[in-house]
């Protein structure tokens, strides 16, 4: 019955400890278990207050939601709508997460990783609380705001690899496939989460200060860059990759780009770059430790045509005025939510522009025992003090190589948890793309890569910034 018991309740032991130790001697252990239902916390948030949140609709988010309020230098209107719209999106997704992590077994959220993420979510949504029971309506507040959001954003950098950890103690107590249903779930829903907090710190930093008296860079919006050319990125990840291979191996591999390398389209590269650094990691690997790094990995790049829709025009004309701020009371945020009843991720109408990278090696192919393997975070691949190791290194978890180059004899150090394969996917699929692996065991491995992008990006790129639009205004009013 206790074990039934602590199975449900996600409660670290020190705290059952110290309950008990509080209760009369002779009563039956555990006093009244039932009321314990999550791990303590000094959060100032209600659980009643995350329960509502948690219950709200998510928001699908899509990369035209992010480009909404036009390039910077943003005007004060169109700012303080950017700071409205994040905290319409943050406070049920991050309510949402809590609940998910106290739906956990005890034994897992117990550990002193799981647990500290568990706490950062809830210390975010409290110090969000602060400012969602009203709209932002001030450039003072929204300085506040972003100061918050800053704070935030700083303190989750950390949350993969230190997730990671915890669940590669508590492997031996829970089932894997559990383990990754969570995992991808969880990511999933931090790469919206974390695309919203730092779209807008993008925003903020390029319409205020310093950088807002430079010359804008007309191709970039925040985090999104409107005329993204994939043979850039995969240039400079081939050139970090090798210089791991170098380090590792002594050894570079070679690699050659076809196809349409001058293709360009509208997404954002931090998510390309980690994507595309994965997979070279797991071509380079595999071709090097199959003794074929004299064969060139071989990326094609191919562009669907652009196709003209409609609403661009609508995002270009959009409205940022005081009439539309958003209302954040409880009224408020569940009309607003309830407008869409979509999960976290939110992929874009077919009339958007396709990217398709084939990413082709020599490296022996994966092992046909290990193909069902390649989409779970594997935790087994390697010892202990070997993995413990790759979640130190960085915090996107971006040494972990997956599965797909897991048929070396050779395993070496650099092979982290087995996370690469299954975030980049979860990366390539939140805004409608996605990862597909063609193997021929015994020579060598195939990966498409197809990523969607945001629509027609010259009507973005010619769209005018605030500057341009307060220019346009004011000359206007002196031929009147």
């Amino acid at each position: 019955m206790l074990k039934t018991a602590l199975r449900r309740r996600a409660l670290p032991v020190s705290f059952v400890q110290r309950r008990w130790t509080t209760q009369n001697s002779q009563e039956p252990f555990p006093p009244n278990i039932e009321e314990w239902s999550h791990p303590p916390s000094n959060a100032s948030i209600s659980d009643e207050e995350i329960q509502r949140l948690a219950a709200l609709p998510r928001r699908p988010l899509t990369l035209a939601d992010l480009v909404r309020h036009g390039k910077p230098p943003l005007r004060d209107s169109a700012l303080l709508s950017s700071a409205n719209f994040t905290l319409s999106l943050l406070p049920a997704r991050l309510a949402h997460r809590i609940q998910a992590l106290r739906n956990l077994p005890f034994i897992v959220v117990s550990n002193p990783n799981v647990s500290k993420i568990y706490n950062n979510y809830l210390h975010s949504l409290s110090t969000l609380q602060a400012f969602y029971k009203k709209p932002i309506e001030t450039i003072e507040e929204e300085i506040k705001f972003t100061e918050a959001m800053a704070d935030l954003v700083r303190t989750h950098s950390n949350t993969i690899p230190v997730l990671a950890q915890g669940f590669l103690q508590c492997r031996k107590y829970v089932d894997p496939a559990e383990v990754t249903r969570f995992l991808d779930q969880h990511l999933r829903a931090r790469i919206g989460t974390r695309l919203v907090a730092e779209q807008h710190l993008a925003l903020h930093m390029a319409s205020t200060g310093e950088q807002a008296k430079q010359k804008p860079d007309p191709t970039h919006v925040g985090v999104i860059d409107l005329a993204l050319r994939p043979a850039d990125i995969v240039r400079r990840c081939e050139g970090f990759v090798n210089e791991v291979c170098e380090y590792k191996y002594g050894v570079r591999a070679s690699l050659v780009i076809d196809g349409d390398q001058d293709a360009e389209f509208a997404h954002i590269p931090m998510h390309l770059e980690y994507i595309i650094t994965e997979l070279l990691k797991n071509a380079f690997r595999a071709t090097i430790e199959n003794g074929n790094e004299k064969e060139p990995i071989e990326v094609t790049i191919a562009s669907a045509p652009d196709v003209q829709t409609t609403k661009l025009e609508s995002l270009k004309k959009l409205s940022v005025s005081k009439e539309n701020a958003y209302d954040f009371s409880q009224e408020g945020l569940d009309e607003y939510c309830a407008s869409s009843d979509e999960d976290v991720v939110g992929s874009l109408n077919s009339a958007a522009p396709c990217i398709t990278l084939r990413i082709r090696d020599r490296g022996g192919g994966i092992p046909p025992e290990a193909l069902p393997n390649i989409w779970s975070y594997s935790f087994t691949t390697f010892n202990n003090e070997e993995a413990a190791a790759a979640t130190n290194t960085t915090s996107d978890g971006s040494e972990g190589l997956s599965a797909i180059s897991n048929s070396g004899t050779n395993q070496s150090s650099i092979a982290g948890l087995g996370y690469g394969l299954p975030l980049g996917r979860a990366y390539a699929e939140y805004f409608g793309g996605g990862i597909a692996v063609q193997s021929m065991w015994g020579w060598g491995t195939d990966v498409y890569l197809t990523l969607q992008g945001i629509g027609n990006t010259k009507e973005l790129k010619d769209a005018p910034n605030g500057f341009e639009e307060l220019e346009k205004e004011m000359g206007d009013k002196g031929t009147d």
